[in-house]
């Protein structure tokens, strides 16, 4: 019997499409950065940009090389101030933010709930388990995202990993969940989508898992979990939590 759940977020509850490759988002972007007296052309902003995120990744295991996790080990925001002061303007941490937020809505193509995620959420709660969130994101993007659709008050703790130096599979972001509300590893299960950072991490933990495939899971994976669903299915993800299915599926 599994006393607490701990989601993922992207591509666990929320399905997500962002591309930061268009250029209308960057005239958009550069448009907006020039009312306040910062001027780069669409492809220059574009540039320093992804210069200055690579300068800082620079050193840190980034997995694979590919976006489905969009930069979580840093803050976004600091891009933005740094964008910022390399022409020499400064700006405080609330526009940075308030700037970082309009690019993430320039970017986004669609943003949703998975269907039946709220119904599951309910179940579990009035069942008594404790749920918790434990994301590779950013916090500038996520919590509001949560709040707007209507799950951040579902859960009893949320950790975002931008808030730390490390991400999953990091065994010390799942040591920080774990330590910070004392849970119990044996009744505890994690739930995602990602076989690296969700699943293989909570197991490093001493977490139960339960791997879902979704849209946004990294292909061809092969993954070891306790359960494993082939497709989102939120009606079942809530029986397997709530003891109603068998071990294996």
């Amino acid at each position: 019997m599994y006393h607490t759940c701990i989601f993922d977020l992207y591509g666990t509850l929320i399905d997500i499409h962002t591309d930061e490759d268009q250029m209308v988002l960057w005239e958009k972007l550069a448009l907006f950065l020039s009312y306040y007296g910062v001027f780069y052309s669409a492809v220059e902003l574009q540039e320093v940009y992804l210069k200055i995120v690579r300068e800082m990744q620079s050193g840190k295991d980034l997995l694979r090389n590919d976006k489905h996790e969009a930069y979580p080990e840093i803050q976004i925001e600091q891009v933005f101030l740094k964008i910022f002061q390399r022409k020499q303007v400064e700006i405080g941490l609330d526009l940075a933010v308030l700037v970082g937020q309009f690019f993430r809505v320039l970017s986004t193509e669609y943003i949703k709930l998975y269907k039946g995620t709220i119904s599951m959420l309910e179940e579990l709660k009035r069942a008594g388990k404790h749920l918790y969130l434990l994301s590779n994101a950013q916090r500038i993007f996520a919590l509001y995202e949560m709040k707007a659709l209507g799950i951040e008050e579902y859960f009893e703790g949320i950790l975002i990993s931008s808030d730390f130096a490390y991400k999953k599979p990091d065994s010390r972001f799942f040591e920080e969940l774990i330590g910070r509300y004392k849970i119990e590893r044996d009744t505890a299960i994690m739930i995602g989508n990602d076989g690296v950072c969700d699943i293989m991490g909570a197991r490093k933990a001493g977490l139960h898992t339960l791997y879902v495939h979704s849209n946004l899971s990294p292909k061809k994976e092969q993954v070891q979990a306790d359960y494993v669903l082939e497709r989102m299915d939120m009606k079942k993800i809530g029986e397997i939590l709530l003891g109603k299915s068998e071990r294996f599926i």
